[in-house]
Parts: structure tokens; C-alpha cells; sequence
């Protein structure tokens, strides 16, 4: 199956009210152009799920910038003073999450576990209302998977079926998110014929991806 097709087409199943992630770690492996193509497009009450708020005007910054998001998962968010700016106001719904725990929540979802034990956060405010388990005499918190509608990932290569190659730290949440969501766009530097791509460089399998578009 020929999966590429243009960033309008890939774009145009993203609805208002959808839960989104956006592969990237400081902007790094942020699909840029597919965001670009959904600020565009102008849907809005998005939740959000990435690493970070970028910065301003840049990564899912953009998003932020045009007040998209109603709720927004996220690790850090301190390089982002428009971010900020809307938390202090309560314009946003900004659940913090530490890194470890978002990848694995995510990584949860993509796998259909029922959620994760951790022990980070245990005795601090971030237990509060949540399921403690003690195995083996420990607390862990349980978390819950987060699954969204749509990835937005970005890749290095991608062959026509959707096998994908990521770029050193570019990797990051990228797979992780590609396999948390029901709907999967992956914007890939290099676009290749079925079988150019060694299957033993595939980082991740093209089952997990539903369009593929040229990026720079």
C-alpha cells in the first residue's frame, strides 16, 4: 500500500476536540511542516500531548501561540514564556508529567497495557488522587496509558509502505506516540521505493502508519 499522500490530504481527518501528539524533545524531531499544515487548517479545544511547549513560534509553541489547546500534556514547559503566561491566567489545563513517566504512559497505551507502576512522585503532590500499589513492601503510583487520535511524527527516511528510520536524538518520542495513536502522520526528510530501506535499519514498522509526506 502506497502510503504517501500531501500534507493537505494527510491533515484533513484532524478534527476539533481530538487529542494530538507531536513527536519531539525541545523541538528536535518535531514534524514542523505537518505543524504548520494543522495550525493552518485552524482546529481548536485540541488536547496535546509532547515532551514540551517548545518555544515560542516553534514546535507545538505554534499551537500555543494561536490558543489551540485546551489541556496539554507535557515534562517541561519552561522554555515556553507564552505557555506560562497562559498557566498563570488558567487558560490552559497544564498537566505536568515527569519525563520517564510520559514516555512509559505513552509507550502504555501503544502496547495495551492497562497503565504502568511507578515510583516517582510517590509522598509529593503528584499522588494526589491517584491509585498507590505496594509490591514487594514499595509504593508505586499507578498510571494510566495515554492514547491520542493523531501522531505527528517526523522521520529521516520512510519508504512508500511506512517503514521508518529516525536520526540520532530525533528518535525521542517519535515511535513511542506513532504507536499510541489511532491516526499516524509522518512527515520524513526522505521519501523512498519499497525495499531501498534495509529491513534490518527499520525502526519502525510501516503497520504503524497510516500517511507519510515529504518534509525537508
Amino acid at each position: 500500500m502506497n502510503k504517501v499522500t500531501t500534507i493537505s490530504d494527510a491533515v484533513a481527518r484532524i478534527e476539533n476536540g481530538m487529542t494530538v501528539m507531536i513527536g519531539g524533545f525541545m523541538t528536535v524531531g518535531t514534524p514542523e511542516a505537518l505543524v504548520d499544515a494543522v495550525v493552518e487548517k485552524g482546529v481548536n479545544n485540541l488536547t496535546l500531548v509532547c515532551n514540551d511547549a517548545g518555544v515560542p513560534g516553534m514546535g507545538a509553541g505554534k499551537f500555543i501561540r494561536r490558543d489551540m489547546a485546551s489541556r496539554f500534556y507535557a515534562s517541561h514547559v519552561g522554555l515556553n514564556p507564552e505557555f506560562g503566561k497562559l498557566m498563570a491566567e488558567e487558560k490552559i489545563d497544564a498537566v505536568l508529567v515527569p519525563q520517564g513517566t510520559l514516555a512509559e504512559r505513552i509507550r502504555a497505551a501503544g502496547v495495551g497495557l492497562g497503565g504502568i507502576l511507578t515510583p516517582t512522585g510517590v509522598g509529593t503532590d503528584v499522588e494526589k488522587g491517584k491509585e498507590k500499589i505496594t509490591v514487594d513492601g514499595r509504593e508505586f503510583l499507578l498510571e494510566p496509558p495515554i492514547k491520542g487520535d493523531v501522531a505527528l511524527i517526523k522521520a529521516f527516511r520512510a519508504d512508500r509502505q511506512g517503514n521508518l528510520v529516525f536520526r540520532k536524538s530525533a528518535q525521542n518520542f517519535n515511535p513511542l506516540m506513532a504507536m499510541a495513536c489511532d491516526y499516524v502522520i509522518v512527515e520524513a526528510e526522505h521519501v523512498e521505493d519499497v525495499g531501498v530501506i534495509d529491513p534490518d535499519h527499520v525502526m519502525l514498522p510501516g503497520i504503524f502508519v497510516d500517511a507519510v509526506v515529504k518534509g525537508v
